[in-house]
């Protein structure tokens, strides 16, 4: 059977009223962009949503990873998105359009993305996460439970198919270098890592025994390529259900438990993560609770199912009420640490050029 890629990107291109909620007029702009591309069978199939201030731009092809012409394309949306955001003056018009200078790939551009090429199964599930107000080393917790921790996900015990276990694939985003980790046996090595999300990322999750990908995430980190404070990263993550990888309902229970992650306000604080519905996607209190969405696809010969929103559920309510709790504990430090990031992390944030103004001040002992 042929191929088919799919392709999550997602770029910050300007919002209204502050970094919460992205512009109808904008989306639209990307859907006719991209019905433009499917008539000409540049694409198979699309899907266009926000999540936070964030334009997501889910595609499905039959080129493979990385594509110059996929990527390209995308980038020209978000161009054009830039121009129409910057006419209506929302906040932030650009931002994430590190340059304009496309160079095969977007690396280095500023958009995230995430895609895998795969052969579809007889049923091939699919599930999109979208995050906003974090960084990509906020699904390391969540990858963990879903595809090495038999407390969450049953199948790795008691489905023949799951229990030879994963291969995660981590990657330095300081240092650029990468390294493979095989579950369960090489667990507590792997967490050394996995528990240090600001450095180290999850980028790929593959079946053991055949090399299959099962889950691949966003691993740019903007104020690492552009030197300064552009806003948070806002990841994205695709992750395969169902026959020969954990449930859906494995997939989610872990976002059931919220946890801490970095971002909110000014992307220098720990904030809970909520898992929310899309019309809930929009952070506004301290740009926080950070934000998750699931979305729901089943892939037929390339094209999308109507999406199914997996966190539009009362099962989650308590997720969410745990969460306000949590922002609620946390706010009460202020300026003050564990709220605000450690200052190494800081260094990527506007606090240096306050530093630099104070520099003086400090005499030697």
């Amino acid at each position: 059977m042929e191929k088919v890629t799919i392709s999550l990107i997602k770029a910050d291109i300007g919002s209204l009223a502050g970094h919460g909620r992205g512009s109808e007029d904008v989306l639209n702009v990307a859907k006719d962009l991209l019905e433009k591309a499917k008539a000409e069978q540049k694409i198979i199939d699309f899907f266009v949503y926000y999540v936070g201030d964030d334009l997501q731009l889910l595609m499905t092809h039959r080129k493979f990873i990385e594509d110059p012409e996929i990527h390209k394309l995308a980038f020209d949306i978000f161009l054009k998105c830039s121009e129409i955001a910057k006419e209506l003056k929302l906040y932030g018009a650009g931002q994430d359009i590190l340059s304009t200078a496309f160079s095969g790939n977007l690396k280095g551009l500023g958009p995230g993305f995430a895609e895998m090429c795969i052969e579809e199964r007889k049923s091939e599930p699919i599930i999109a996460f979208s995050a906003d107000k974090t960084e990509p080393g906020a699904w390391n917790y969540y990858l963990f439970k879903i595809f090495a921790d038999p407390f969450n996900t049953p199948g790795l015990v008691i489905d023949p198919k799951l229990h030879s276990g994963f291969i995660f694939e981590i990657h330095d985003v300081y240092e650029h270098k990468k390294a493979r980790f095989s579950m369960p046996e090489e667990m507590y090595d792997a967490l050394v890592y996995l528990g240090a999300p600001a450095r180290f990322v999850v980028k790929s999750v593959f079946k053991k025994d055949n090399m299959e990908i099962a889950a691949v995430s966003s691993v740019e980190r903007l104020s690492l390529i552009a030197g300064r404070y552009v806003g948070k990263d806002d990841p994205v993550l695709l992750v395969r259900a169902q026959e020969r990888f954990p449930s859906v309902g494995e997939i989610l229970e872990p976002f059931a438990n919220p946890i801490f992650v970095a971002g909110g306000m000014r992307g220098s604080h720990y904030v809970p993560l909520m898992p929310v519905s899309l019309k809930d996607a929009h952070p506004t209190r301290f740009d926080a609770p950070a934000r998750v969405v699931a979305l729901a696809f089943n892939l037929k010969n390339g094209y999308l199912s109507k999406p199914v929103d997996l966190f539009d559920d009362p099962a989650f309510d308590r997720a969410r009420e745990i969460a306000n709790e949590m922002m609620d504990i946390i706010r009460k430090h202020g300026p003050f640490e564990p709220h605000r990031l450690p200052l190494d992390e800081m260094e990527y944030t506007t606090l240096p050029l306050v530093e630099e103004k104070l520099r003086n001040r400090w005499e030697k002992l």
